[in-house]
C-alpha cells in the first residue's frame, strides 16, 4: 500500500527555515559538498553576524546555520555567493559524491563534472522541484564511499542503482538517467519521501526507464571516519580534517577558506582539501590544527558525533554537546567504534554502520 502522510515534507532549506528551540535553522545545500573558499568565507561571516556562530556539517555533506536572526539577509548573501542558484529547487539539490572525485586509489569515475551537470539539470527541470527534501542522489567514483550512503539514486562505474538495486541498462548519459529515474519516482511515489518507501519501487522506476531491476546485492560497507593525509593517484595528496562534533565556528570556516581554493564537505562531517603537495599538506594541517580541527586519525575527536541537544532542541533531555566534549576530554585517542551522542530516543544524526550510542542523561548518571 502507498504511504499516506498526515503532513507535507518539512525538510528545512535556506529559504524555508526550521523553527528550532534556539532560533531559525537554515540548511544550505552544497551539491557534492563542493564549496569555494569565497563561499566558505560567506558562510563563516553569516554564521557569526546573523546567527549563533555555529555551522553544522550534515550527514549529506551540507551546511546548517543555527539561530539565524534575519533569514532574508542570509538568503541575500547566499544568492550573491552563488549558493542559491534556484529558489524553487533549493531543497531538492541533495547530491552527495565521493570527496576525492576519482583521484583516490580506487577512483575510476571523475565525478566533479557530473555533480555540476546534475545540479544544473535538476534546477532546469520544473517538475523536479516537486521532489521531497529527503530524496538523495549519489555519485560514486568507484571507491564505494558514496554508494554506501543509502541514496535513492546512485550512479557508479557499473551504472545506475535505485535504492541499492542495480538497473540493467546500457552505458549512457549518467545525468539523463538520474533525471529520468527521478521523474519515474514522482510517477509512483504517492506520498512517499524515499524510493524505499514505495512498494517494489526500484522495479517500478526501472520499468519506466525501459529496464529491469537486478536482485539486490550486499550493500557497500559504510566508510569509517578518517582524518589525515590521503594519497592521490597523481602523486599529490588530499587532507581530511574533522571539526569537533561536526561543528565549526565562523572563524574556523574562514580558516578553512584561507588555506585552499575549494573544500569538499563530506557526509562524514569532515572537510577534504584536495590536490596538495606533500609538504604543503603538513603546513596546512598545522594551521588547521591551531584553528581547532582534528588533522590525524588518532585524534579523540575522530569518530565522535552528536545531535544538537539542549538548548537547541526542545526534545533533548540534556546538554549533549557538553557531555560529549567532557567524554572526549578523557580519551587519549580515537574510539575503536564510532560513538554518537544524543539527548533522546530519536537518536538524530546517527551515522551509518557500527556505532555506539550514548545519551547525555546516561553520562550524567555515570
Amino acid at each position: 500500500m502507498p504511504i499516506a502522510r498526515p503532513h507535507a515534507d518539512a525538510c528545512p532549506g535556506a529559504l524555508r527555515t526550521h523553527d528550532a528551540a534556539d532560533g531559525s535553522l537554515a540548511r544550505v545545500r552544497v551539491p557534492g559538498g563542493a564549496v569555494s573558499s569565497a563561499q566558505l568565507g560567506v558562510l563563516g561571516a553569516a554564521a557569526r553576524e546573523l546567527g549563533r556562530d555555529v555551522i553544522e556539517l550534515t550527514s549529506r555533506g551540507n551546511a546548517q546555520l543555527r539561530g539565524v536572526r534575519d533569514p532574508a539577509a542570509l538568503a541575500a548573501r547566499l544568492e550573491a555567493a552563488g549558493l542559491l542558484p534556484s529558489p524553487s529547487h533549493e531543497r531538492v539539490r541533495n547530491i552527495v559524491a565521493s570527496p576525492l572525485g576519482g583521484r583516490g586509489p580506487r577512483g575510476v569515475l571523475v565525478t566533479d563534472p557530473l555533480v555540476t551537470a546534475l545540479d544544473r539539470a535538476l534546477c532546469a527541470n520544473p517538475r523536479l522541484a516537486g521532489l521531497p527534501g529527503r530524496f538523495l542522489f549519489a555519485l560514486d567514483d568507484g571507491t564505494g564511499d558514496a554508494a554506501g550512503l543509502d541514496a535513492d539514486l546512485t550512479y557508479a562505474p557499473d551504472g545506475l542503482h535505485i535504492a541499492g538495486t542495480r538497473v540493467s541498462l546500457p552505458a549512457g548519459d549518467a545525468v539523463a538517467l538520474l533525471v529520468a529515474a527521478a521523474e519515474g519516482f514522482l510517477d509512483v511515489r504517492g506520498d512517499a519521501w524515499r524510493v524505499a518507501e514505495v512498494p517494489d519501487g526500484a522495479r517500478l522506476i526501472a520499468g519506466r526507464l525501459g529496464a529491469s531491476a537486478e536482485e539486490p546485492g550486499a550493500p557497500p560497507e559504510p566508510r569509517p571516519p578518517h582524518a589525515g593525509v590521503v594519497r592521490q593517484r597523481d602523486g599529490l595528496v588530499a587532507l581530511e580534517v574533522v571539526p569537533p562534533l561536526g561543528r565549526m565556528s565562523g572563524a574556523q570556516a574562514e580558516a578553512l577558506a584561507g588555506v585552499s581554493g575549494s573544500v569538499r564537505i563530506t557526509p562524514w562531517r569532515s572537510a577534504v582539501l584536495r590536490d596538495l603537495a606533500s609538504g604543503e599538506a603538513g603546513e596546512v594541517a598545522a594551521v588547521l590544527a591551531e584553528a581547532g580541527f582534528a588533522v590525524d586519525a588518532a585524534s579523540p575527536w575522530v569518530g565522535v558525533t552528536a545531535c544538537t541537544g539542549s538548548p537547541g532542541c526542545a526534545k533533548s533531555r540534556g546538554d549533549v554537546l557538553g557531555a560529549a566534549r567532557r567524554w572526549v576530554a578523557g580519551l587519549e585517542r580515537a574510539p575503536e567504534t564510532p560513538v554518537h551522542w544524543t539527548g533522546c530516543e530519536r537518536h538524530c544524526g546517527t551515522p551509518r554502520g557500527p556505532v555506539v550510542l550514548r545519551t547525555a542523561e546516561s553520562a550524567e548518571n555515570g
